[in-house]
């Protein structure tokens, strides 16, 4: 494995397990965003160990995902896809009331697992490359 991979891999572990200390201390918009970086830096660890290339500067999830092409399932694909608006509604929410209801424990909760899922088979998808 690459030693890039091997960082982006260590950082998304890092920005996931920061996302669990959020969760239980009730930050749940935080814990959102946290999965959402992990989820960026292990498409980016995807990237660089199948291309070589250095991924581009981005937090965009769908091009990362296009541009790797891991081998993700539907349902993990989809769990991407609405990380990838959640991006911007948990970096810069319009009111913070409002983002407070609508991202809930029950929310936070299902997201972080499914985040979970999705690294895990980024980090399985390149100990079999």
């Amino acid at each position: 494995m690459r030693p890039e991979t091997e960082e982006w891999i260590k950082q998304a572990e890092y920005d996931l397990d920061t996302a669990k200390l959020m969760y239980h201390g009730g930050r749940y918009i935080y814990t959102l965003f946290m999965c959402h970086l992990a989820i960026e830096k292990g498409l980016k660890a995807y990237l660089v160990e199948s291309s070589g290339e250095t991924p581009p500067r981005t937090h965009d999830l769908i091009i990362l995902m296009k541009k790797g092409n891991p081998p993700l399932t539907d349902q993990q694909q989809e769990t991407v896809s609405r990380f990838a608006i959640l991006g911007v509604a948990t970096r810069y929410p319009a009111s913070l009331s409002r983002a407070l209801k609508q991202f809930s424990k029950d929310v936070a909760t299902e997201y972080l697992d499914r985040a979970q899922e999705v690294v895990e088979c980024l980090q399985k998808g390149l100990l079999m490359k």
